[in-house]
Parts: C-alpha cells; sequence; structure tokens
C-alpha cells in the first residue's frame, strides 16, 4: 500500500522527528540503567540482570498484541496514531520511577518501572515503524524514510553521549537524570508534530481475527524471506547489546579509562550518523541486503581488534569505532526498510495490511538478542568473578573482552552467511507491488 511514491523531505522530517528522543531514550535503558543500579543504587550485578532479562523476555509476549491490534485498529485518527499517543504517558512515567528512585528502591522497583517505560515504548516504537512502513511502496523510497527515522534515533543517541560531556557531569545518576529529562522534554512536541501533520489512512481490505504470539510465529515461519531476516535480526540484536550492555566496565576495567568513555561514544555514534548516507546511496547501488552484509563484515572485522588496544593506544581503540559506528548506521536503518518488503510477500498471499504484526515480531527477536546479551553476560561475568567495584583477575577481564568483542564478531558473520542470497531485491519487490496492484484492480 502507498500513500505517495516521493515524500516531500518536510513531510518525513516531521514524522523522523519522535525518533530522536527515543533514541536518546535507548542510551540510558541499554547502557547506564545497568551500571546505575549496579553501582549507585547497590543491587548485585546478576539480580540486576536477571530483573532486567525478565521484564524483556514478558515484553517479547506484549509485541504481537500490540502489533495486531494496531493493524485491526480503526478510528477517525487511523490506525498507528492512537497507540502513540496512548503510549507517552505510560512511557514517562515509567522513565521517571526507573531513573529517580527512593533509596530503598528494590528488584520489584526496578522491574515495575522497567515494566511500565518498556511496555510503553513497545506501544509507542512498533505502530510508528509500521507507519513508516506504509507511507510508501518504493524499494528506494522506503530506505529513505528509515534513513531519517533511524538517523534521528542514532543523532539521539549522540545527544545523549554528548551532553553528559559537555555539562561535565560523570556520574551514572547525573547521566540518567539529565538524559530522562531531556527525553521527555523533547517527545512531547515532536510526537504531537507527527500525530497532527502525517497521514495515517486506513487500509481497504479484509482483516482477520487478533493474533496472539503462537500466530505471530505461524505468519513469520510461512513467510521465507522473513525467516531469514528474524533471525539475522536475533543474532545480530545480541551482537550489539552485548558491546552496549559491556561498554563501561570496558573502559573502568580493561581500558582503565573511565573518562575517555565520553569521547568515544561520541567518536562511535557520530560515525554512525554520519555513515547514513552512504548506507542509502550503497543500499540504491547493491540492493539493500547487500548493503547490510558489507556493513556486518566491516563491524565483524573492526572489532576483532579491541584486545589490541592497551599495546596501541587509545586512539586505536577511537579508530575501531569509527568503523563499528559506521555499522551501527546500517543496522539501524537498512533492516527496517527490507522489513517493509518483506511485508509485501504476506499482503499478496493474505490480502491484509499486517505490518504491525511483522514488526512485532522483529522486534521480538531483536528485544530476544538484547535480553540475552544481558542475560548471558551478566551471569557469566560474575562466573568468572567479575566485580565493578574493584580490580579484576586477568581470566575475569579475559571473559569481559571475550562477550563484548570476540563473541559480536562471530556473530555478525553468521548474519552475513545468512542474508547470502536474500531474494527480495528491488526488481523483486516491484514485481511483488505490480501483483498487488493487480490482485487488488481485480
Amino acid at each position: 500500500m502507498s500513500f505517495v511514491k516521493k515524500l516531500s523531505t518536510r513531510l518525513i522530517l516531521i514524522y523522523a522527528a519522535p525518533a530522536l528522543p527515543l533514541g536518546m531514550l535507548g542510551l540510558p535503558l541499554l547502557v547506564i540503567l545497568p551500571n546505575f543500579w549496579a553501582g549507585p543504587m547497590g543491587m548485585n550485578l546478576a539480580t540486576v540482570g536477571f530483573v532486567l532479562t525478565a521484564v524483556r523476555v514478558l515484553d517479547a509476549l506484549v509485541d504481537p498484541t500490540v502489533g495486531r491490534l494496531s493493524d485491526m485498529s480503526r478510528s477517525r485518527f487511523g490506525r498507528r496514531k492512537p497507540f502513540i499517543a496512548l503510549a507517552i504517558p505510560i512511557a514517562v512515567v515509567g522513565a521517571v520511577g526507573l531513573f529517580f528512585p527512593p533509596k530503598s528502591a528494590g528488584a520489584a522497583w526496578l522491574f515495575i518501572f522497567n515494566a511500565l517505560v518498556t511496555w510503553g515504548w513497545t506501544m509507542l516504537s512498533l505502530p510508528y515503524w509500521a507507519w513508516g512502513a506504509e507511507l510508501s511502496s518504493d524499494y528506494r523510497e522506503r530506505q529513505r524514510i528509515t534513513s531519517f527515522r533511524e538517523g534521528g534515533t542514532i543523532l539521539g543517541i549522540l545527544i545523549s553521549a554528548l551532553a553528559p560531556v559537555v555539562l561535565h557531569i560523570t556520574s551514572a545518576a547525573g547521566e540518567a537524570h539529565l538524559l530522562v529529562i531531556l527525553t521527555v522534554c523533547l517527545a512531547t512536541p515532536f510526537v504531537l508534530g507527527v500525530l497532527i501533520f502525517v497521514p495515517d489512512k486506513l487500509p481497504q481490505g479484509r482483516v482477520a481475527a487478533p493474533a496472539g504470539f503462537g500466530a505471530a510465529l505461524r505468519v513469520a515461519a510461512a513467510n521465507a524471506p522473513f525467516r531469514k531476516l528474524i533471525i539475522a535480526w536475533l543474532l545480530n540484536g545480541l551482537a550489539n547489546g552485548l558491546p552496549a550492555a559491556l561498554f563501561i566496565m570496558i573502559c573502568a576495567q580493561f581500558l582503565h579509562n573511565e573518562a575517555a568513555q565520553g569521547p568515544l561514544l561520541l567518536v562511535y555514534f557520530l560515525a554512525g550518523v554520519l555513515s547514513v548516507p552512504f548506507w542509502l546511496w550503497l543500499g540504491g547501488r547493491i540492493g539493500k541486503h547487500r548493503a547490510w552484509i558489507a556493513s556486518l563484515l566491516v563491524t565483524a572485522f573492526a572489532f576483532s581488534f579491541v584486545p589490541l588496544v592497551p599495546h596501541i593506544g587509545l586512539w586505536f581503540f577511537g579508530l575501531i569505532s569509527v568503523f563499528t559506528g559506521s555499522g551501527l548506521g546500517a543496522d539501524f536503518t537498512i533492516p527496517p526498510a527490507i522489513q517493509a518488503d518483506v511485508v509485501d510477500l504476506d499482503e499478496l498471499r493474505s490480502g491484509e495490511h499486517r505490518a504491525g504484526l511483522f514488526f512485532a515480531a522483529s522486534t521480538m527477536a531483536q528485544k530476544a538478542g538484547n535480553a540475552l546479551s544481558v542475560g548471558i553476560a551478566f551471569p557469566l561475568l560474575a562466573l568468572a568473578g567479575f566485580s565493578t567495584h574493584h580490580a579484576n583477575s586477568g581470566t575475569a577481564i579475559a571473559v569481559l573482552v571475550i562477550m563484548y568483542c570476540g563473541v559480536p564478531s562471530a556473530l555478525k558473520l553468521v548474519c552475513a552467511v545468512i542474508l547470502r542470497g536474500f531474494p527480495l531485491d528491488e526488481r523483486a519487490q516491484r514485481q511483488l507491488r505490480a501483483e498487488i496492484a493487480l490482485t487488488a484492480g481485480a
């Protein structure tokens, strides 16, 4: 389904704007949250990992319900907008409770407010992404839309990494408080803008009964290109989640330079932002899945040099961050654009517009990868005797480094192999859209 083939840059910018505050909240949740609760809040590292993993596992059950309900929604405002409007207050309450807890807060508090912000984020992000896939049916235009949106996400992450450095805030608590305040202040006007100015039209066609978790898996299993994509999304989510969760520990315990956190994050995310136009160009030249494969290979190669940093110098870690950060730009912008093409195949077969359900399934895979990153890494580090409060043994540091760079490199290589021969290139996608148009006309 397509509203327009070539969208105005103004409209895409308005649509993409909420991604910036969403990205700003992402860094606290992935990087700062574990260290905030294991550090200033004094909670056991394994307990933090268990609680965060539990919330993310339960969130996987929420995804297909939200995705499918947004597919079925019918209102004067559209399908996606009501969910986004409802999600904002839920996520705000969760974020405030999560990063402004009382000193006596324990595991139950962490679970409840992390669940609120996580599930609120799900209610917002799934309809938002599905909405973007429906704004155009053109192969290249879809990557243009996701490039603006996910470029905004990376820019938000960059701001969240830069703001504490500029303001000379170094504590985990101070960083968390600053970023939550900035996120809430920016999200309100940007979300209002997209709700008011971006069209969210209702599709014409039949609508099936709601699909739950099992139905979502069956839908995905029937779509061969999506099976490849979702497995790659799962493994790549784990590959990206491990470095994100362990980065602060790497700086403190492996590099012995906590002050390097801000500058290195700045280099990493700045490279991600600046690389987006390149991946957009490359995707148009060689196809979206081939461009993603190239980025996976570059990132895997760059990560393999991390163990040499103490012998060469911190500048070398900065150079590695340029290449891994550029890979992040591809990870953010290309898979959602491929996902929109995969939904076309289901639309041709079913006659339905189930973008919400498909994005729910892919998000489940991505979240499962992120959940596994914390659920695997933290207990293994605890088993190796690693602690954030004192110096560690050589074995504990070796486990940290392997989990930070060795495992992600291997996972990205596996993803590249999985994506070889992906069937939905530009020609195949255009043929799909032509067949959908013929079917609709008939």
